[in-house]
């Protein structure tokens, strides 16, 4: 019969469960630690405030990457690139669709979040900020993805695809 570690176990059981209930509850989760930044080891992010000019795509998934390191870019002051808390204040999902040239056709909202609803119009203002994506002319249609945004109890968030 293999070792299990009940206190690892419990630990991950009780983080589970707070992540869900910090997304349902309306009453504040408990103030988690500060997450220690490390740098992203699957994305780089460019110098903070500073936009490269963004280059032509052929993937949703070079449109995707290079969509959220111009969001963090774009947000220096709003933004964490280390780890991601255990314990998330809110958590948006937006629906971004371009034009051909990376401009932005439409936003729309897939999930809003059940606490700190302001979180959900700064998350649609930072990507505004970080607009255009590149010319994505030559990625296949519909020229739309989603990104998932992680507040942390600051109120700064981290693009779910600098993770992936």
């Amino acid at each position: 019969m293999p070792f299990i570690d009940n206190k690892r176990l419990q630990r991950s059981a009780i983080a589970t469960a707070a992540l869900l209930t910090a997304c349902a509850s309306p009453s504040p989760p408990p103030p988690a630690p500060a997450p220690t930044p490390r740098p992203s080891t699957t994305a780089t992010v460019p110098a903070a405030g500073r936009l490269n000019t963004p280059g032509a795509v052929r993937s949703m998934t070079e449109m995707r990457q290079q969509a959220a390191r111009r969001i963090v870019a774009a947000n220096p002051n709003g933004t964490y690139v280390g780890t991601v808390p255990d314990i998330l204040l809110a958590i948006p999902v937006l629906e971004i669709e371009l034009n051909a040239d990376g401009s932005i056709r439409n936003i729309d909202v897939l999930r809003r979040p059940g606490q700190a609803p302001e979180t959900l119009q700064m998350a649609i203002d930072a990507v505004r900020r970080a607009a255009p994506f590149g010319d994505v002319s030559r990625a296949p249609k519909p020229w739309k993805f989603a990104e998932t945004f992680l507040f942390n109890n600051e109120r700064k968030f981290k693009p779910r695809t600098l993770d992936e």
